[in-house]
Formats: structure tokens, sequence, C-alpha cells
């Protein structure tokens, strides 16, 4: 029987075989666009992650749910054992590669983004920095002693993926490099929350563990410089690393960081080498193809293809490719996960007055809200009247201070740190927690109100330029 024509549509092209969600995977995207996206559908996953995690903490499956995240779970090899609750694993284990991404992003900010230039990282430093700085302060004027006091490093932090999931559904009123800032604030945001971390909610240290710890993040250094790029090695002693940090009292999730650090950012080949390469590889594919065959009876053509792969891994930086490869589980998987095991609060109506007029409560939300705000308004505006910094390009005031507002959504660092500082005690952390989900919804929606107002259609700032 013969074939009808087929007519090429956007579905279907000749000599491309697409379903039809895979069309958007042919898009041409940049790092940073690619990083937006992944930002922006980690948000939604995270939001549904949160209220699913609400209605099992509040509903007839409250029980199960406890018990399931509370299931001890073990490894063993032989008369060795580790045995953490599926909560612990979450946090210590699957965060490991949260803080990896993030070690991944700070590094390359650091050598290629917005950070690697003074004038234009002047800014989102000086305001992560009072939008650390000025909430911790709303927090210690709250609660500046008993047990409630160590939770002052709750409100320091951003939520990068909860913030930018925002500031997306605003892409077409404001312009890419309000995005940018956000983003590289976020970072710096992320720097401080870690360093408050490894020195503040650290109970005690081992110190042959954390020698141990030292040794083998200076053998990670070893690999980098000796230039090697296979990052099975660098896995392997990672793994080691989380463990004796795990068993030297210092947060195990730092090794991500660490190993992160660790990671080559220098390519196999250059980009001469590379185009001169798939020049000749692509003559060769055009002298083995064979019309009408397939690729999988064409063995020469195989090769080529697989030479060709291996030449695009060569030119990427292994830093740039673990950073593509891990962001996708990471902000699909981990992120939601871990907020699906943290974020089930029992809420108790007849008693949330009272648990909202709580001062860790109250100290969480005034700093996440309007001590971000402050500090991160008031120290931008500060460095702009100095001449100290530049605003990014074709963004105005008003917008860095509706993003001040969007840096108010701490969600999954906020929780993160609570579940630090408060691991002992179960009432202060229901209340941090109530705080951390009041303030960021508060500060979400503020903030896309904020800038819709200020912020006018992309092509319509055009046009009026024009």
């Amino acid at each position: 029987m013969n074939q009808p024509d087929q007519t090429p549509t956007d579905a279907t092209e000749k000599g491309v075989f697409n379903s039809p969600w895979e069309k958007a995977f042919d898009k041409i995207l940049t790092p940073f666009e690619e990083f937006i996206h992944r930002q922006t559908t980690s948000g939604m996953l995270l939001i549904g992650a949160a209220v699913l995690a609400l209605i099992l903490a509040n509903g007839p499956l409250a029980e199960a749910y406890e018990h399931i995240i509370e299931t001890l779970v073990s490894i063993n090899f032989g008369s060795w054992k580790l045995e953490l609750t599926l909560h612990h694993w979450i946090n210590d284990g699957l965060m490991a590669f949260f803080f990896f991404v993030v070690g991944l992003e700070l590094k390359r900010e650091l050598l290629v983004g917005e950070l690697a230039q003074l004038r234009h990282a002047a800014l989102p430093i000086a305001a992560a920095i009072g939008g650390m700085v000025v909430p911790a302060l709303f927090y210690f004027a709250v609660n500046p002693s008993g047990d409630a006091a160590i939770g002052w490093g709750i409100p320091m932090a951003t939520d990068i993926a909860f913030a930018i999931g925002v500031l997306a559904l605003l892409a077409s009123r404001v312009p890419k490099a309000l995005i940018t800032f956000l983003v590289a604030l976020a970072i710096v945001d992320d720097i401080g929350a870690v360093t408050v971390i490894a020195i503040f909610y650290t109970d005690s240290i081992a110190l042959v563990p954390l020698a141990a710890a030292g040794a083998l993040f200076a053998l990670l250094m070893a690999f980098n410089l000796s230039g090697i790029r296979k990052t099975l090695p660098y896995f392997i002693i990672a793994v080691f690393l989380w463990y004796a940090l795990k068993q030297s009292g210092v947060h195990a999730t730092l090794a991500g960081i660490l190993g992160a650090l660790s990671i080559p950012a220098t390519p196999k080949y250059d980009p001469e080498r590379f185009r001169q390469h798939v020049k000749e590889l692509m003559r060769r594919f055009k002298t083995n193809h064979l019309p009408g065959k397939s690729i999988m009876t064409n063995d020469k053509l195989r090769a080529v293809v697989q030479t060709l792969k291996n030449g695009v891994q060569g030119v990427e930086a292994p830093l740039q490719r673990l950073e593509h490869v891990w962001h996708m589980p990471v902000a699909y998987l981990v992120i939601p996960v871990f907020a699906l095991a943290n974020a089930g609060i029992p809420l108790d109506i007849a008693s949330m007055g009272e648990t909202l007029s709580h001062p860790v409560t109250v100290g969480v939300s005034l700093g996440l809200v309007l001590g971000k705000f402050i500090g991160i308004t008031g120290i931008s505006w500060l460095m702009l009247k100095l001449d100290l910094a530049v605003l990014p390009k074709d963004t105005r005031f008003t917008q860095i201070a509706g993003v001040s507002l969007l840096a108010g959504i701490g969600f999954t660092m906020s929780i993160f740190v609570a579940e630090l500082g408060f691991s002992g005690n179960a009432e202060l952390l229901l209340m941090a927690k109530t705080g951390i989900l009041a303030a960021s919804l508060l500060a979400g929606i503020s903030g896309f109100i904020w800038l819709y107002l200020v912020s006018k259609p992309v092509q319509v700032v055009a046009a009026a330029e024009d």
C-alpha cells in the first residue's frame, strides 16, 4: 500500500522523528537559559511537593507519613554499619548532591559568570550580605536568648528555585539582567548559608575524621592539578569525604561543595581544535553515509558518531558537563523529595493564632520578609549612592526592591538550617517551619505583585526606546 505524502509540520519534519513533547529539546539554549528553565520547573515541583507534604501531615495518612520518614535504613559491609532514618538520609545524603550542584554553579559564576567581574559582582555580593545580616538581626531582636536564639541563621537563606520560578513568570516584563542579578545574589546567599552551617551549626568536632576529610579534599585537588578529567575518581573520593565529614561532626553535605570546587574547569580541547576535529569527522560522515540505510547497519558511520560524541565531551569542561548532568536530577528529584520529607508540618487551626505569634515564628517571618527587603534594598541603595556598583542593564532600582521581596522565599535552605538548629526541639522546629512557609508565601506573592506593577512588558519598553 502506498504511504500518503506527509507535509512537514511543527511536529513532524523530514528525517526527524519526534514525539510531540520532544520538539522543545531541539531548541538551542544557552547554559543560563537552560538553568532558568530548570529552576522554574523545579520551583513548580517544590510547590507541589510542599502542598502534598502538608496534606499528608494533616490528613488520615499523617501517622503513616511520619512512620515512613522516620524508618531506619542501614548500609552494612561485614561488621561495618551506617544506620540513619530515611529523613536523615534525605537531609544528609541526598542534599549533598544539591550542595554539589550549588558548588558547581558557584565555581562557574566565580570563573566566568556575574561574580567574575568585580564591577558587576559588587551589587549582588553586597546585596546578598545585607540580605543575610539584617534578617539575622531581626530574628535575634525577637529571640535574643534561650533555646530559640540558635535559629538566627534560618531567615538568612534564599530559595533560588522558588524565587527564580516566581520571577520567570514575569519574564515578559522584566529584563534578563534582573534574573541574572537574582541568580548571583542567591548563589552568594548560598555561600553565606554554607559558611554559617559549617561554623555555627556544628555541635562537636572529632579531629581525626576531620583530618581525614582534609586529606581527602587535598587528594581531590591533586586530581585536579594533575589533569584528571574522568569524573569517576572524583566521585569515589567524594563519597569517602562525605563519610569522613559525617564522622567528624561537620555537616556531611559540605562534601558536595568541596567536591564541586575540585572539579576541573578546563576542557581537553580548545574550540579551534574541536572545530577542525568536527570538520574532519563530518567529511568522513558524508563519505560513509549510505542513503536509505539505517545507521545501525553502518559500522563506519556509527564509529564516526561515537568519535564525535567523545569530541563533544572533550570540548566541554568537566565542571560544565557535570552541572548539566546533575542539575536535572537535583532540581526535579532531590529538592522535591527534600520538600516532601520536611515541609509536612501539622497545622492545628485552633492554636494557629498562638503558633503565628510565637517568637520563633515571628522572628523567622520578620527576618525573611522585612529583613530581606530592608537588607537587600538598603545596601543596594547605599552601593549605588556611593558609586561602588552599577545597576544591571535595563534595570530600575524599583525592580531591585521587588527582587528583594522575592529573596524572602527561604524554603529549602531555611528549612535545612531549621532542621539543624532545632533538631532536638520539635516544638521550636514546628514554629520555625510555620514561619518559613508563611513568610515564603507572603514574600512570593508580594514580590510578584510589586514587580508586575513597576515593570512594563519588555516589547513595550524596547519600542519606547526606539
